[in-house]
C-alpha cells in the first residue's frame, strides 16, 4: 500500500508523491516565542514529529523546515506578541525570544520531538521579506498606504481556495485588522509601518516597520524549499487567516504552486475549548511534565489521529500512561529475558505473526499517519507478545532479537515512544550535585574545557545544567 495523506487543499486522500524522487521538503509553522509552549502546542509539534520520522522510516531524504516567530504576530488587539512578554518582564524584546526559543526546544527535546533540520527566524530575514514584497508591488498585488503595504486580495483570484472561504465572506473585524488605509477590508498586511516608539523595526523602501506575519512563512519556506515544495504543516486553526494568505502572496509572486499538500493538525481542546493563551485554559509543558512523564504525554498525543481534535483531561491522560505501561513492561521483559537468552532455532509460526502485525501496522500508518489504528496493533502486538513470553520455557535468542527489533522500528524509530532513557532515580541526586561542584570549581580555575566537559556529559546523560545569578540549577530532560 503507497502512502496516503489528506490534502486540506482538495479535501480528499491523495497518494504521496513527492516533486523530486526521495526527497521531501515539508514546512510547519512554528512557535512565536513570547512565552512557554503549552500542551496544544505539544500536540501540533509530537504529530509532525511522527509525520517525518515515519517518511524517514520509508526512506525519503526529509529536509524538515520549523520556523521561530520573533516579531509580526499582532494578537487580534493589535498588540506584537514578543514586545507584549518583553513589557510584561521588563526585558529586551530580544531577551524574550531568547528565553523563550530556548524553553521551546527544551519542552521539544523532553518529549522526545526530534528537532527541525532548520530552524530560520523572522527577524533575520527581513531583506528576503522586503524583496518579496517589492516583487508583489510590481506584479500589482500590494500596494502602499501610508507607510505600510497591503495585498489587495481582489487581484488574487483564487484568494480562499484552502479555507472554501469566498471573499464576499470576509467582513472587518473578524480576526481582520480594521484600518482605513485598506482598499477591501480583508486586505492584509504585508508590511507595517511603525511608529517612533516601536522597538523591533527595520528600514524598508517605505520607510521603518516591520514584516507582517504571513510574509514570513512565505519567505522562510521558498528560501529553504524552492518556490514549491511537498508538504505545508501546522495547526488548523492557523489555516485562516495565515494559510490562506501565504497561498496567496506566494503564488502571486512565482505564478507556481506553493505547497503540493496540506496537512493540518487537530486542535487540542479543554472542555471542548481550544487550549490557548488568550483563553487562559491552557497548561504549559513544563507544568505538565512536573504531574506527567514525558513519554506519557507524547503517547496521550499519538494514540489518536493527528487531524482529529482531542480533549486533555488528567483521567485521560492517565489512562494513556497505563496503556503504555503495558507496553514498557513487555518490552522490558523481552528485552530482560534477551541478556540470557541461548542461541536456537527461530519459532517460524511466531515470526509470521511479527511479520503480519509489522505489516498491518505500516498499512495503517500508510493511511495518513494514521496512528490511532497503529497504536491499537501496537496493544494487539503486546498481548499476542505477553501470552508468548508466558506460555514458552525456553526462548530462543533470534525469536526474542526479533520482537525486540520489531518494538524498536515501530514504537521507537516511528511513534517514538520507545524507549525513553531512564530518568536518576532521588538516589542520583548527591552525584549530580558533586558534579554541578566540581564543574563550578573548573569554571573558578578558567578550566573551561574540563567545565564544559561535565555539563555536555551530563546532558548524555538527559540532565541539563542551567547557570544563573543564584548558581546552577538542574533538572530532568
Amino acid at each position: 500500500m503507497a502512502l496516503k495523506v489528506y490534502n486540506m487543499l482538495t479535501r480528499r486522500k491523495e497518494k504521496f508523491v513527492p516533486l523530486h524522487s526521495g526527497r521531501v521538503g515539508i514546512y510547519v509553522c512554528g512557535p512565536t516565542v513570547y512565552d512557554h509552549a503549552h500542551l496544544g502546542h505539544a500536540k501540533t509539534y509530537i504529530s509532525f514529529d511522527v509525520i517525518v520520522r515515519y517518511l524517514r522510516y520509508l526512506g525519503y531524504k526529509v529536509r524538515y523546515v520549523q520556523n521561530i516567530t520573533d516579531v509580526g504576530h499582532l494578537l487580534d488587539t493589535g498588540e506584537d506578541r514578543i514586545l507584549l512578554g518583553a513589557e510584561r518582564e521588563r526585558i529586551e524584546p530580544m531577551e524574550v525570544v531568547e528565553k523563550y526559543t530556548r524553553s521551546y526546544f527544551e519542552d521539544m527535546d523532553a518529549l522526545n520531538v526530534q528537532r527541525p533540520d532548520i530552524s530560520p527566524r523572522a527577524s533575520g530575514h527581513i531583506l528576503e521579506q522586503i524583496e518579496l514584497i517589492e516583487i508583489l508591488l510590481d506584479k500589482g498585488y500590494a500596494y502602499e498606504a501610508n507607510g505600510s503595504v497591503y495585498f489587495d486580495i481582489t487581484k488574487f483570484q483564487e484568494y480562499g481556495k484552502l479555507s472554501r472561504r469566498s471573499i464576499d465572506e470576509q467582513e472587518a473585524g473578524a480576526r481582520i485588522e480594521v484600518s482605513p488605509d485598506k482598499r477591501h477590508p480583508a486586505d492584509f498586511a504585508l508590511w507595517r509601518r511603525a511608529d517612533p516608539r516601536h522597538i523591533m523595526k527595520w528600514r524598508s523602501p517605505w520607510g521603518w516597520g516591520y514584516p507582517g506575519w504571513h510574509i514570513e512563512c512565505s519567505t522562510m519556506s521558498m528560501k529553504y524549499l524552492g518556490e514549491t515544495f511537498d508538504i505545508h504543516g501546522g495547526g488548523i486553526d492557523n489555516v485562516f487567516p495565515h494559510n490562506e494568505c501565504e497561498i496567496a502572496q506566494s503564488e502571486a509572486a512565482t505564478g507556481k504552486t506553493f505547497a503540493r499538500y496540506w496537512l493540518l493538525a487537530g486542535t487540542l481542546l479543554v472542555n471542548g475549548i481550544k487550549m490557548s493563551k488568550s483563553l487562559g485554559n491552557f497548561i504549559t509543558i513544563k507544568d505538565a511534565l512536573k504531574k506527567y512523564k514525558p513519554e506519557e504525554i507524547r503517547f496521550f498525543i499519538i494514540k489518536d489521529h493527528y487531524r482529529s481534535p482531542l480533549d486533555f483531561s488528567e483521567t485521560s491522560l492517565v489512562a494513556a500512561g497505563e496503556g503504555l505501561k503495558r507496553i514498557h513492561q513487555a518490552v522490558n521483559l523481552v528485552r530482560s529475558k534477551l541478556k540470557s537468552a541461548a542461541s536456537g532455532k527461530k519459532d517460524i509460526d511466531f515470526s509470521n505473526k511479527l511479520a503480519k502485525y509489522k505489516s498491518q501496522f505500516l498499512e495503517a500508518m500508510d493511511d495518513d499517519f494514521n496512528t490511532a489504528s497503529a497504536v491499537s496493533l501496537l496493544f494487539e502486538l503486546t498481548r499476542e507478545v505477553n501470552s508468548y513470553l508466558t506460555s514458552s520455557t525456553a526462548i530462543a535468542r533470534e525469536t526474542l532479537d526479533e520482537i525486540n527489533k520489531i518494538y524498536t522500528e515501530l514504537g521507537d524509530q516511528i511513534l517514538g515512544i520507545l524507549p525513553f532513557s531512564e530518568r536518576p532515580t532521588i538516589e542520583a541526586e548527591p552525584f549530580i550535585k558533586l558534579l554541578i561542584d566540581i564543574r563550578q570549581e573548573l569554571r573558578n580555575a578558567k578550566q573551561w574545557e574540563l567545565a564544559d566537559k561535565i555539563r555536555a556529559k551530563l546532558k548524555e546523560l538527559k540532565v541539563t545544567l542551567e547557570d544563573g545569578r543564584d548558581g546552577t540549577t538542574w533538572r530532568i530532560i
